[in-house]
């Protein structure tokens, strides 16, 4: 990423620290900038829907899961923000990930994920956010 551009917001919606820290850095290694929130709930009081330009978001969530997340904030004409779902939650019949990719996430990663994985997943979605 050149730095004479604008750093893409990375949102990154996890309940555990360890995860959202790691996240963080990774991202702001590879140039982008990132805010973290420990739950749906935080993420939609700070409005940064509208700032971010893609959301990583765990599915299982405390409260509001990730995949309800996704529908409020669809029917919240917020929708257009490209998710990447990450999950530890086993979804051997593929259910999660089919509604999730369905309803318009752009990738829907399994715990543990290659760093790459997850990089280009965001490379995606970011240029599905332009």
């Amino acid at each position: 990423m050149e730095t004479s551009q604008k750093k893409l917001v990375i949102a990154i919606v996890d309940d555990h620290e360890a995860i959202r820290e790691a996240l963080e850095s990774l991202l702001k290694s590879t140039g982008y900038a990132a805010k973290t929130f420990p739950s749906a709930e935080d993420y939609l009081r700070a409005h940064q829907h509208d700032e971010a330009d893609c959301l990583i978001l765990d599915v299982n969530l405390p409260g509001m899961s990730g995949l309800d997340l996704q529908q409020a904030l669809a029917a919240g004409n917020h929708g257009s923000i490209p998710i990447v779902f990450i999950t530890s939650h086993d979804d051997s019949g593929g259910h999660m990930r089919a509604h999730a990719l369905r309803s318009g996430a752009v990738a829907f990663l399994s715990k543990p994920f290659d760093d790459d994985a997850l990089l280009d997943a965001v490379r995606d979605a970011c240029e599905r956010s332009k």
